[in-house]
């Protein structure tokens, strides 16, 4: 099984790969693979590790600022791009799950064609969308998370579920209001029909749509620290491979 963790710089992708791989190694063989060319410290071994073709801090001492040594580095491991898929398919093969580390810029995976051809070229890997409690501070933000995570499914043609990580940071009655606006819909749609302001109509729009437009999946909420969520999303790995995919 190939679990992938996208998300912005700071969502926790790499504490949560860490973290959920020492949960899985209880019961099965697990394999790292970091696809960060600008990381430089990790808490997993990595199986297989960009930096060992490419670091951004290299690149940056040719010239190039941060943000051109970050898509310069991905434009070199597209050199190598047949040499990482054989080398991840052949830890598929070896391990229960393998999970792989993508970039804290997650643009450079998401538009880079070395992201978008990986996720092709692998066999149902499962994309897992982290998001941080930080950015949800209005109605239309949930709306833009839920659809976000569809446009990922989009970009990488993967399964895509969103989960919010860091639920270790919110007191229970916060927990519990998030978990009411992303599994609500009719009751998001009901707040976002109130707003008034362009963004209020654009969400209302969207989310009225949501049922219709998204897949059958659930978000999942997350902690690196103190393991919340890991066995459904264990449960939910399992879905994707072994049950056609149904996420309900």
């Amino acid at each position: 099984m190939i679990i992938a963790f996208v998300g912005t710089a700071g969502s926790g992708k790499t504490a949560l790969t860490g973290a959920f791989g020492k949960y899985l190694e209880e019961n099965h063989k697990v394999a790292y693979v970091n696809l960060d060319t600008g990381v430089r410290t990790l808490p997993y071994k990595p199986d297989l590790d960009v930096r060992k073709s490419v670091t951004v801090e290299e690149i940056m001492k040719e010239g190039y600022g941060p943000n051109g040594a970050i898509v310069e580095s991905y434009d070199r491991l597209m050199d190598e791009f047949d040499h990482y898929l054989n080398s991840i398919l052949e830890l598929e093969e070896k391990n229960d799950y393998v999970l792989i580390d993508t970039p804290g810029q997650m643009e450079t995976f998401l538009f880079h064609e070395f992201g978008v051809k990986l996720m092709e070229n692998l066999p149902y890997p499962l994309v897992v969308y982290l998001s941080d409690p930080e950015i949800l501070k209005k109605p239309h933000d949930y709306c833009f998370v839920r659809f976000f995570a569809l446009l990922i499914d989009l970009r990488l043609g993967a399964t895509t579920i969103p989960a919010l990580n860091k639920v270790d940071l919110l007191g229970r009655e916060e927990l519990e209001r998030h978990k009411r606006m992303f599994e609500d819909i009719e009751y998001l749609t009901a707040r976002l029909k109130l707003d008034p302001s362009t963004q209020g109509l654009l969400a209302y729009k969207m989310c009225s749509m949501l049922p219709e437009v998204s897949p059958p999946v659930r978000v999942i909420y997350l902690s690196a620290k103190t393991g919340e969520g890991f066995d459904e999303l264990e449960t939910l790995a399992y879905e994707h491979y072994c049950t056609c995919g149904d996420l309900t």
